[in-house]
């Protein structure tokens, strides 16, 4: 008899795991989270390409990385497709669920083959290896 069911998982009990075996170089955070941003633009131009946001004339994408040593912050930040509340549920509350893999099955036949990075649903928690508190910011 087969049977189904869903997997719980503790973070408390994960995030040692996935900073000691995946993310065993600290800086890696910047990369994911810069990766992560540059998908956000790669999502918007494809979106532009089919017609379903219309961009404005020469769009200037960019991602930035503004550090406060101050106020000891990082803050990162990117001008593609953001996330709507319900997004942000459903991607970013479920450790090894990528967004960017869900929004390439969506749209794979309706647009150029532009590369997305973020397949695995992990680069976002890289942020936690450095950071107490970890906020996010976004709009669709």
């Amino acid at each position: 008899m087969a049977k189904t069911g869903s997997l719980s998982i503790n973070s408390e009990n994960i995030f040692p795991i996935i900073k000691k075996w995946l993310y065993s170089d600290h800086d890696i955070f910047y990369r994911e989270l810069v990766s992560n941003g540059c998908d956000a633009i790669t999502k918007l131009k494809k979106l532009a390409l089919m017609g379903e946001y219309e961009e404005p004339d020469a769009p200037e994408y960019k991602v930035c990385v503004t550090v406060n040593p101050t106020d000891k912050t990082i803050k990162i930040t990117d001008n593609g497709l953001g996330m709507t509340e319900e997004e942000v549920e459903e991607y970013i509350n479920q450790i090894a669920f990528s967004g960017a893999q869900d929004f390439m099955n969506k749209y794979k036949d309706k647009a150029n083959e532009d590369q997305i990075i973020g397949h695995f649903g992990l680069g976002f928690y890289s942020a936690f290896m450095v950071a107490d508190r970890v906020m996010i910011d976004t709009l669709s």
